[in-house]
């Protein structure tokens, strides 16, 4: 009997399937996600620098290191997920919480060292606990796409993500910004946008919300 031998191009064509299907489920680790997970591991980091036998400026320089390289693979593992073309279930969900911790430690670390009032971290972390909760919800019922990411969420993350780092580093940037006074500044808008897109996603889901009581 003679015995069917796969051809190159059938072997190139399961490869290509087994690829696909690979990227489909999610798997934990890739290039993209690899990175992610680091960004999460540079967490205890940021934290463990203060607690470290160093100068508060040394601190103060690796702390804001660390949270900009773990800023910029943000962004960075999402390009690469695309390009790649490994975006997965998996890694949808591993980023944003990977950025919410990060964030939400920052500013813990913050309030420590007496650079954030309490009021302004826990209104940014609340928010963020409330809106990540109630885009769960939404998702569930299959109406996440009413609280889509809004410009007001950008602008309010573009400034968390240039005030904590000002705040870590806490001094002179170049000898013309003081980083404490310019901080601050920008994590009061920070609050401000975020109970502002706090509320207007309120506000679209409330169609939702009324018709579940």
């Amino acid at each position: 009997m003679n015995q069917h031998k796969p051809t190159k191009t059938e072997h190139v064509s399961d490869d290509s399937q087994h690829a696909a299907a690979s990227r489909r489920t999610g798997k934990p680790i890739n290039l993209p996600n690899l990175l992610t997970w680091l960004r999460m591991l540079a967490i205890p980091l940021l934290v463990a620098v203060f607690f470290l036998p160093v100068e508060q400026r040394t601190a103060n320089v690796v702390a804001t290191t660390i949270f900009i390289v773990a800023a910029i693979t943000d962004w960075f593992d999402g390009w690469l997920a695309r390009k790649l073309g490994q975006t997965s279930a998996f890694g949808a969900f591993l980023d944003p919480v990977a950025d919410k911790l990060l964030v939400c430690a920052a500013l813990v670390m913050l309030v420590e060292l007496q650079r954030v009032e309490a009021l302004v971290a826990v209104i940014i972390i609340g928010r963020e606990i409330a809106i990540s909760a109630l885009r769960e919800w939404m998702a569930q019922i299959g109406a996440r796409t009413s609280v889509a990411v809004h410009s007001l969420g950008k602008f309010k993350t573009v400034a968390q993500l240039v005030a904590i780092p000002m705040l870590l580093f806490d001094a002179q940037l170049f000898g013309l910004i003081d980083c404490r006074v310019a901080g601050s500044w920008l994590i009061y808008i920070a609050a401000i946008l975020t109970l502002w897109s706090m509320f207007y996603y309120l506000r679209r889901a409330w169609p939702f919300l009324r018709d579940s009581l």
